[in-house]
């Protein structure tokens, strides 16, 4: 069976999601890096890698959703809750530009203190001080659905006034595992999976950028994987408009589901055999990219398990309150990749937007 799927993956033909369950229950670790660097080189350079340097911007932790494996969120009214202001949000991008990098998104909750017109003018003021020289992902779409409702109005017309207010890019935060039951276990008060890509859909036709996440080491199956893999797959065959995968790492400290998971974490080793499989599958998705924030230095070996680009966090809330650690030498990471026989470039999406328009 594995020569049978290697041959369909060297003649450039779809991996089926059988195909893909066998090659994870019996393909060795070599056969499924040398599957997916086939698959990598379709849209790489084989020694080639880019990163970014950014910072996530959590700019409220009040939230309704009470996902389980959350250990950030504070309920409304509840002590340690937070809103930050627009000056306090500008400190934090100016101290990402001073750092070299270019690029920040933005992700809080579904807080229903905040209007929408809370984030247009929170929005639009980032654009008006930074202008090009700074990139933003501006929600999550499981954000972006909160507002949707909380404001009344379809996917369209909130796509369009995010769009107004100068936002490019809202990203596919919020999906975690993209199943049905995965959402009923564990954030029933989020949204389902086909609202999830109904609003991406409307996202896309407004013309915005947008990305494809996963999150695994939960108590999903492999099963719930691959459908997530393929209901992915299938959206960019139909829609189109996925610039990237990302996939981490669920951090499970400090989290209701992490204590009943026995607090603990799924190793490297499953991560990067994941990150192989899903560039297999993606056999449409230009970018797989592997995550620093959660796997730290040795997310540079997804890169021989057909990642191609990482990012170099200095911030990111969310995960840090669930156990996450963020280093700031950046030079040490990159020399990381440099041992495994790349050659890293930075990637500015601001310089990128600006040459788009």
């Amino acid at each position: 069976m594995s020569r049978e799927i290697r041959a369909k993956v060297q003649n450039r033909e779809r991996v089926t999601a059988d195909e893909a369950l066998w090659l994870w229950k019996n393909a060795t670790d070599l056969e499924l890096r040398e599957m997916a660097q086939m698959v990598r080189a379709r849209f790489h350079e084989s020694n080639a890698c880019t990163y970014m340097l950014m910072r996530i911007i959590n700019y409220t932790n009040v939230c309704v959703a009470q996902c389980d494996y959350c250990a950030f969120y504070a309920l409304p009214g509840a002590e340690g809750g937070y809103v930050l202001s627009e000056a306090q949000v500008f400190a934090k991008i100016d101290e990402l530009l001073d750092l070299g990098g270019d690029l920040v998104a933005f992700n809080g909750g579904f807080n229903p203190q905040l209007p929408l017109g809370y984030y247009c003018d929170l929005f639009a003021a980032v654009r008006a001080r930074y202008g090009e020289r700074l990139e933003f992902y501006a929600l999550t779409i499981a954000e972006f659905m909160y507002l949707a409702d909380h404001a009344k109005l379809d996917y369209a017309t909130t796509a369009r006034r995010f769009k107004d207010a100068g936002v490019s890019w809202i990203t596919g935060g919020g999906s975690e595992i993209l199943t049905e039951d995965f959402r009923r276990r564990h954030s029933k008060f989020k949204y389902t999976v086909a609202q999830y890509f109904e609003a991406q859909k409307a996202i896309v036709q407004a013309g915005l950028s947008t990305t494809a996440t996963m999150v695994i080491g939960f108590d999903e199956t492999i099963e719930e994987r691959i459908e997530h893999l393929e209901r992915t797959r299938a959206f960019q065959d139909e829609v189109g408009g996925l610039a990237s995968f990302l996939c981490w790492t669920f951090k499970p400290y400090f989290t209701p589901l992490g204590g009943q998971l026995g607090g603990i974490e799924i190793g490297t080793g499953e991560y990067l055999r994941h990150l192989a499989l899903s560039r297999i599958y993606l056999d449409n998705v230009p970018r797989i990219r592997t995550s620093v924030l959660t796997q730290n230095e040795r997310a540079l070996e997804g890169l021989l398990y057909g990642a191609d680009d990482f990012d170099l966090p200095i911030e990111d809330e969310v995960t840090q309150k669930a156990g996450a650690t963020i280093s700031l030498q950046f030079d040490k990471i990159l020399a990381v990749a440099r041992s495994l026989g790349y050659i890293p470039a930075y990637r500015s999406v601001a310089r990128a937007a600006m040459a788009a328009q």
